[in-house]
């Protein structure tokens, strides 16, 4: 086991930074004297091996979970960068695209047995099965996430699928689990059940699975980085979005920090150089390194307006 944390970093839709982030926050938590292991399982398109300015490789998280003499250890690749390695994402995409179960399994099993103090997931965008599983397997699951409408909308939609997912899986009563494929397998995105009120509907169900869920909610907490912004207006979004997911789905999401827009952010991502790395002192380093320190001491930014 990680003997300080796996974090597991996603996004509801692509383009909001989520590698970007990932691939930075895993170089401050190595600078500063920790081993760090970054994994790709971005399945549908890995790339942190760009935005670290590593080539290709010839081996990847493909062959470790299609070999089974393979430890993940086996594949793991010097990053140049001190206390710093990385598992590359896999390379025949299209075969790699959707893991059964147990491929799942046995990804999620090597990743929490890795000896080191940090381990890094990088997920798809989306809430497909693995994305789902892969976040609530870790120890902190982190939402990257931008100030658009879609990317707001889109992380809402993320955390309500990680809930009914965590939900399914810790349920064995069967006429719960029958009540619970019924209600999110619902087309009516417009009225969604919050889970606190799923979990007093279950109590009327099954006394101790309504015990269970409860327990359940009170420790699905995920932490929320906004990125991209520009404005104070953008800062807030952050703010109304905790808010939000505490009010409507009863479900307490930390928002530790914001990523701003930088130039040196563009110029690092053309130079395939991590900007913590060519830009220390500029403005999105300064907030990346504070949103690590944010993650670790699970401190939340607290809105005085």
């Amino acid at each position: 086991m990680a003997k300080k944390g796996i974090w597991a970093i996603a996004g509801g839709k692509g383009g909001v930074g989520k590698s970007f982030l990932c691939s930075n926050l895993s170089i401050d938590l190595a600078q500063k004297g920790n081993s760090v292991v970054l994994i790709d399982a971005d399945f549908g398109g890995p790339n942190l091996h760009t935005f670290l300015g590593i080539s290709s490789s010839i081996i990847s998280v493909s062959d470790f979970i299609k070999n089974s003499q393979l430890r993940l250890d086996d594949i793991l690749l010097p990053t140049g960068i001190p206390n710093l390695k990385l598992a590359s994402g896999a390379q025949d995409v299209l075969g790699m695209a959707n893991l059964n179960i147990i491929q799942q399994n046995k990804l999620i099993k090597a990743i929490t047995s890795l000896n080191v103090d940090y381990v890094l997931v990088d997920l798809g965008a989306g809430t497909t099965s693995y994305t789902l599983d892969l976040f609530l397997s870790a120890d902190k699951g982190i939402l990257v996430t931008a100030s658009e409408p879609t990317s707001v909308e889109n992380t809402y939609r993320f955390v309500k699928s990680a809930f009914y997912r965590k939900l399914k899986t810790v349920v064995r009563h069967t006429g719960v689990k029958s009540f619970l494929e019924r209600i999110t397998d619902t087309k009516n995105e417009e009225n969604p059940r919050p889970p606190a009120d799923l979990v007093t509907e279950i109590y009327d169900i099954n006394t101790q699975a309504g015990e269970t869920l409860k327990y359940e909610l009170a420790r699905f907490n995920p932490k929320l980085v906004l990125n991209q912004v520009r404005t104070p207006t953008d800062v807030r979004i952050g703010f109304s979005m905790s808010q939000a997911c505490k009010k409507y789905f009863g479900v307490d999401i930390g928002y530790v920090g914001f990523v701003e827009h930088d130039n040196t952010v563009i110029q690092s991502i053309r130079q395939r150089r991590p900007v913590v790395i060519t830009s220390p002192s500029s403005n999105a380093s300064i907030s990346i390194s504070k949103i690590a320190q944010n993650i670790r001491q699970d401190y939340h930014l607290v809105n005085n307006n």
